[in-house]
């Protein structure tokens, strides 16, 4: 009976030990997002989100210039630039978009009017990472 059981103590060391150093490894590959570009496609939230919550706990307001991204921390500024039109915008990503999605970005009604693509519902981004100091959202034409 001790055989077992020091051969599973020691089974659970070595694998939790391994399982550590891996998670270590992960964190010091974490992609470096500041100063990261992407290109992709965008659409705005619908109607019936307004004043739902959104996963950083804000409330969201189809009138503020905020977007959901997947792949970036909650928080980040970016600036949304429009390929077909060169209209660009200033963001902060306060959610995220259902895992399933395709696209790079969703931007509020706002966001998606000073980009000039609410008519059609869907436009080709570049998503340019600002970082987390806040930024005075201001589009350019």
């Amino acid at each position: 009976m001790k055989p077992i059981l020091l051969f599973c103590i020691g089974f659970l060391f070595i694998h939790s030990s391994g399982a550590l150093g891996q998670e270590r490894t992960k964190a010091t590959h974490k992609r470096n997002v500041a100063d990261s570009i992407e290109y992709g496609m965008a659409s705005y939230y619908g109607n019936k989100f307004q004043g739902r919550l959104t996963t950083s706990g804000e409330k969201f307001d189809q009138n503020k210039l905020t977007a959901a991204h997947n792949g970036l921390p909650l928080g980040t500024w970016v600036r949304v630039t429009n390929l077909r039109n060169n209209r660009s915008v200033i963001v902060k990503i306060t959610d995220r978009m259902h895992p399933k999605n395709k696209r790079l970005i969703d931007l509020s009604r706002s966001a998606a009017e000073k980009l000039g693509f609410v008519k059609s519902g869907l436009t080709k981004v570049k998503v340019e990472v600002m970082g987390k100091k806040r930024h005075h959202p201001k589009a350019k034409k």
